[in-house]
């Protein structure tokens, strides 16, 4: 008897945490149909962690990449804006390969942006404090009409601007001033 409560007290739980998910995930969609939000999106899954060394922007075959499901996961990004009617004014992107890959599965159309370039690693990491106040400028400056503007860049970036803690392919969806107002998972 004292199992069976236990188990119940249990599915309980989770019933209701997935129930919390789910409808919170359901607000962030709602919130990013009204538009003139700021849409933040990790890259999708590319296994591993930075890149490897001597790495060059410009050169795929030397950055860590999506694989398979992170390309999905992608795919889903995309299916998911359209489901849910989600309009957007543009998509920039950092010029990482994975990131230009995870705007190109989700949206077809985009525009690299060096403000949403990782600073993880040197020598990028150098270059925070300038990508920052170019990013800060930009969106001060957007005017959405209604829309929103999509950026798909990196953990270091999202943290910076939010102080949340993304996962892959995770949406954070924000106002102008980078105040997190939800965020949905794509895995």
């Amino acid at each position: 008897m004292k199992n069976k409560i236990i188990s119940l007290i249990l599915n309980l739980i989770i019933f209701s945490l997935f129930s919390f998910q789910i409808n919170a995930s359901e607000q962030a969609w709602n919130l990013a149909e009204e538009g003139d939000k700021i849409i933040l999106i990790r890259h999708s899954l590319a296994p591993g962690g930075g890149d490897p060394q001597g790495f060059k922007i410009d050169d795929c075959k030397t950055q860590r990449n999506l694989n398979r499901k992170g390309i999905n996961q992608s795919k889903k990004i995309g299916k998911l804006f359209k489901k849910n009617k989600v309009a957007v004014d543009q998509v920039l992107t950092s010029q990482w390969c994975r990131c230009k890959d995870t705007a190109k599965y989700a949206f077809g159309n985009f525009k690299e942006f060096t403000a949403l370039n990782s600073t993880f690693q040197s020598p990028y990491n150098k270059n925070e404090t300038k990508q920052l106040k170019e990013l800060y400028n930009f969106v001060k400056k957007w005017d959405g009409k209604g829309k929103n503007l999509v950026l798909v860049t990196h953990y270091s970036i999202i943290t910076a601007v939010t102080n949340a803690v993304p996962s892959s392919g995770e949406i954070v969806i924000t106002d102008k001033n980078f105040e997190v107002l939800g965020t949905i998972q794509t895995d």
